[in-house]
Formats: structure tokens, C-alpha cells, sequence
């Protein structure tokens, strides 16, 4: 299931069109996995979980900062993921699992946010896009 330009084109425009509000839907998409898979909070035991807290949203905006690295690197995913793939194998230990879990979170949120634009075509991209950076990011697992 690769990318195809198409895919590239349309997941390249909605991240232009998402501007510097990228971190505010990553932080929701957040809020929404640790409300819809709890055990997501199991490796934050040390966050303040509520919905809109500080730690929250600074690490929404990681997110949002890894996934804007990962547009504008589509060609190398793996590549461009690779340190991060590390820090959750290797350091974190995060169950790659989640990543499923958040993606299938922003789909949702980016969905609510912009219905317009989120055509049966623009899901399925972002969609590939997503399943390709969670490939990515567990490529460290094996």
C-alpha cells in the first residue's frame, strides 16, 4: 500500500492547510486516545492526563513536530523517523500498537475539524500516510 502521488499531493496539501494549528489536533487526538484507549495512559504516569493540560499539549506538539517532519520527508519515512523509532523501542518501550491507536485518534479529530475537505479520498491518504509513519516508527522493534 504505498503512497501514491496522489496520496503524497493530498496529505501534503491538508498539512499546508492545517498551518501552525497542526499541534492544536494533535493534542486532541491525544485527549481523545487516552479517553478511548486507556491503557494509552499507562506511559504517562508522570503527565497530568486532563484534557488541556500543559503536559498534554507539549507533547501534542512533539507529535505535531514528528508528523510534520514525516510530510516533508514522505520519500524516506523510515529515514527521517528512524531516531524516534529508537527512543520508543528502545528507551520507551512503547507498544507499537499505539501508534495505530493515535493515528486512528487524528483521523477522527482532522475529520471533525474539517468535513469539507475530508473527501473518501483525503481519508484514505492520510490514512496510508498514518500507517506508514506507524510502520515507521515500529521499524526499531524488530
Amino acid at each position: 500500500m504505498a503512497l501514491s502521488a496522489a496520496d503524497r499531493a493530498a496529505v501534503r496539501a491538508l498539512w499546508r492547510k492545517l498551518g501552525s494549528n497542526v499541534g492544536i489536533y494533535t493534542t486532541e487526538a491525544l485527549e481523545r486516545t487516552f479517553a478511548s484507549f486507556p491503557a494509552t495512559k499507562t506511559y504517562f504516569p508522570h503527565f497530568d492526563l486532563s484534557p488541556g493540560s500543559a503536559q498534554v499539549k507539549a507533547h501534542g506538539k512533539k507529535v505535531a513536530d514528528a508528523l510534520t517532519l514525516a510530510v516533508a520527508h514522505l520519500d524516506d519515512l523510515p529515514g527521517a523517523l528512524s531516531a524516534l523509532s529508537d527512543l520508543h523501542a528502545l528507551q520507551l518501550r512503547v507498544d507499537p500498537v499505539n501508534f495505530k491507536f493515535l493515528g486512528h485518534c487524528l483521523l477522527v479529530t482532522l475529520a471533525r475539524h474539517y468535513p469539507g475537505d475530508f473527501s473518501l479520498a483525503m481519508h484514505a491518504s492520510l490514512d496510508k500516510f498514518l500507517s506508514h509513519v506507524s510502520a515507521a516508527l515500529a521499524s526499531s522493534y524488530r
